[in-house]
Parts: structure tokens; sequence; C-alpha cells
């Protein structure tokens, strides 16, 4: 039985402190009363935008939206162009990722004073904040943050004197999951269907209107002014190895206290889920959990796996998975695997954009099949003609991280459910799938 860690495991609040400590912290009175913008009235006073770029190097900052590239790389790598652009992805839609959310709905002020720093270390006159359609009340509250700090001259022309010019627009998705891939986001914000651009060029050289475009998450955008409030070399002390600072993480699932937490890099799995979310509904058995969201392979209820430490370049090392879009869903021993994965192939099949074959076909048959499997009428050879099936998407459906056959990762994203069954449950699977029905459905979508 899986037990917790015994140690006094606690968040290290940097990011998410004013969530925690100050009430009505999206109103700019309070985020103000509590130190809105005074950083971003140092850096206009004091700091050249190269001091900005050397503390964020020197902070080893990753971004938070799941692809891990470093913050300071990307931002180095802009061509020598004019205008250029800065679009903060907030199109947050992967299932039981909410951490941005949380960011967006109860502290939009950090988010616009990390945009206004980061704009200005970049030398961007105009910046984009995309967010999810469905974002009801985080866009109500972010366009009002944005208005208010236009109001008090944090952002506009020439703010506070200083020279520096900076236009926010806030800008709502129509609900297209697929949009959270940046070159997608990048097509809805001109006004075209949401749909992935073939890379290269990359966005920071050809993005929005085709001029260099830096594209950060709400996460790693709201944690740039405390890289420049701590220093990048004292922010590059938390965390382990390459994967520095912290990590806001969203836990979802069968455990006793959901909700988004913020870990400290080379915290382990079982002081995650058994210390800081103490551990499992009516302490049942824990049977597996999906250590980065949807997307990614799983991880079971073993030693290897609960000791595994939080750590970006650790987990792909050892165990061929990766923390992803910071989500954590943690499922007890009453889930049927075969149902979970079906769920996650339905969610892909659906939000498939149809550009490419392989994903627009083969998220739709690894969905029908895994219906009927799951559904109490699966073939003996099913999980057999899933791993075929699988390997049209992603070729050697087993490695981590996948090869692809389509422009963006979710063609592939389906598949991580499929060979996770296969690495874990497939005499579970075999069991469930024995005996042939005599009428194989289609499924019920």
């Amino acid at each position: 039985m899986a037990v917790s860690s015994g140690k006094d495991v606690r968040e290290t609040r940097i990011v998410t402190r004013r969530l925690h400590d100050v009430a009505n912290s999206w109103t700019y009175d309070n985020a103000r009363a509590d130190g809105a913008y005074e950083m971003w009235d140092e850096v206009l006073r004091r700091a050249d935008p190269a001091d900005i770029h050397a503390q964020v190097k020197a902070s080893g900052l990753r971004g938070r939206g799941g692809a891990n590239f470093p913050t300071a790389v990307k931002w180095e790598s802009l061509p020598d162009v004019f205008p250029r652009y800065l679009v903060i992805n907030g199109d947050e839609g992967e299932p039981s990722t909410f951490k941005d959310r949380e960011i967006i709905e109860k502290d939009p002020h950090a988010l616009v004073e990390g945009v206004c720093i980061e704009a200005y270390a970049c030398k961007i006159n105009k910046a984009f904040i995309y967010l999810r359609g469905e974002f009801a009340l985080g866009y109500d509250r972010v366009v009002q943050a944005v208005a208010d700090a236009t109001a008090n001259g944090w952002v506009g022309q020439n703010i506070k004197g200083s020279g520096f010019d900076l236009d926010i627009v806030v800008h709502r998705g129509a609900g297209a999951y697929i949009c959270g891939d940046e070159s997608a986001l990048i097509e809805s914000l001109e006004g075209k269907r949401g749909m992935p651009r073939i890379k290269p060029p990359l966005p920071i050289h050809a993005g929005v209107y085709a001029k260099p475009t830096v594209v950060n998450n709400v996460e790693t955008a709201s944690t740039i002014t405390h890289i420049m409030k701590m220093g990048g070399e004292e922010y590059a002390k938390l965390g382990v190895g390459r994967s520095t600072g912290t990590r806001v993480a969203a836990i979802s699932g069968h455990v006793k206290n959901p909700g988004i937490y913020e870990i400290e890099f080379g915290m382990t799995f079982r002081e995650i889920i058994f210390d800081l979310c103490g551990g499992l509904r009516d302490d049942r058995e824990l049977k597996f959990f999906l250590p980065g969201g949807a997307s990614f392979q799983w991880l079971v209820n073993c030693d290897e796996h609960l000791d595994q430490i939080y750590d970006i370049d650790d987990i792909s090392a050892k165990l061929g998975t990766t923390l992803g879009s910071g989500a954590i869903m943690v499922y007890d021993d009453t889930t049927d695997p075969l149902l979970v994965a079906w769920r996650l192939a339905k969610f892909y099949a659906h939000e498939s954009c149809g550009t490419c074959t392989p994903c627009r076909e083969g998220s739709g048959w690894i969905e029908k099949i895994l219906y009927r499997m799951s559904h109490g009428l699966g073939r003996p050879d099913d999980m057999d003609l899933l791993l075929s099936a699988s390997a049209n998407v992603s070729p050697d459906v087993m490695r981590a991280p996948f090869t692809q056959t389509t422009i963006c990762p979710l063609g592939p994203s389906p598949v991580s459910a499929v060979a996770s069954l296969q690495k874990y449950f497939r005499a579970e699977v075999d069991a469930a799938c024995a005996n042939q029905p005599t009428l194989i459905p289609v499924s019920a979508t």
C-alpha cells in the first residue's frame, strides 16, 4: 500500500502567494497595496533590457506551458526586425489542467506586470493576451486589469515618462483546444481558423502578421516579475538540476485535497499525492496517475514511480514521460483504465482540426476501438489493433517523446494512453476483451 513520505511537505508559494494571502487579489487596489507594479516601476527607472535578459537567463526559467524551452534562449532568438510582438498563451484547454485559469482569474495584475516587463526586455510595443473562450470570468478580470493598469499609467504611451510605449490587447478564443498550439493560436489571433502552421518558420521568426513573435505561457509571464525581485541566481537556487524554481500544478482526481499547488522542483510524487494532497479519497489504494496531464504517458502505484522526483529532464530520461501541462491526474483502484483511455481519446478525436490525415483519421479510429473495448464489447485482438492504428499516428508507439506524423502534438496525444495500457495494463485489458461479441457497435460520438 502506498504511504506518505513522513516528511513535513509544504508548498513554495511565489507565483501563487497573492492568491492565498490577499483578499480580492484580482482588484487593482488590493494588488497594488501588495506590491503590484513596483518591480515594473523599478525596471522603467533603472533597468536596461539586457539586464532583464541576464536575470532571466541566470534563473534558468523554462516555459511553463509544457514545451519546457528555456525562456531566455527564446528571447535571444528574436531577429533584429521590427515591429515584433508578444503573445501570451492563455488558451488552457487540456482536460484537468486549470493552473493558468487560477492565475488569470485571481491575480491578473501579476500577469499584466509580467507582460510589461517581458515586452520591455524584448523591445516590443504590442502584446496580446489570448484567453480560452470558456474563461468568461477570467476574461472580464484580465480586461479590467489592463484597463486599470492603463488608467494608472502602467500601460500606454510614454509609460511613466520612460519613452516606452506598450499596448496590450486581450483576445478571447472561440473554444478550440487546438489553439493551445502556438501557431494555431496565432492563426486564430489573425482572424483565421485555428489550425497549426508547418514549422519552420517558427513564430520567433515569423509569427503574428509574419513578424517576429515571442509566445509565452501565462505562468511563464507571471514568473518574470518574481525573478526580477529575487534575482536570477537566487531563483535558480530553488529546484533541482536544470529544472529551477517552482511549477504550479493542477492536481485532480481521487485525492482528498484537489486544487492547485506550487511545487518546488525536486519533490517526489509520493510527497505530492500523499502529503500535499492528503492521500486518496476514502483511503483507497492508488492505481495509476498521469504526471503531466492528458497528453502524456501514465505512471502506476510502485515505489519507482512514486519516488520519482518532479523534474523535467529526470522523469523523461528514467520513465519516458513528462510533466507536460502541469496537471497531475490521480486514479484509485476502482478505476477502469480502459474507460479513462477512451474518454481521453474521445476528447482528442473531437478536438482534432482535421489538417493532418493521421490525426483526423487515426484519432477517430483509436476512439472507436477504445469505445468498444471499454464497454464490454472488446475482441481478443483489439489491443494489437489499437497499437497498429496508433503506429500510423506515431510510428514508434512505445517511445517517449513520441515521433509523430502530424504537424502538431495533438495527433500523438491519444497514443499516450494506448502506450500506457500496453505497458501497465495489458493483462487487464486482454482479460476484459477475452470474449468476442456478436455485434460491434460504432462509437456513440
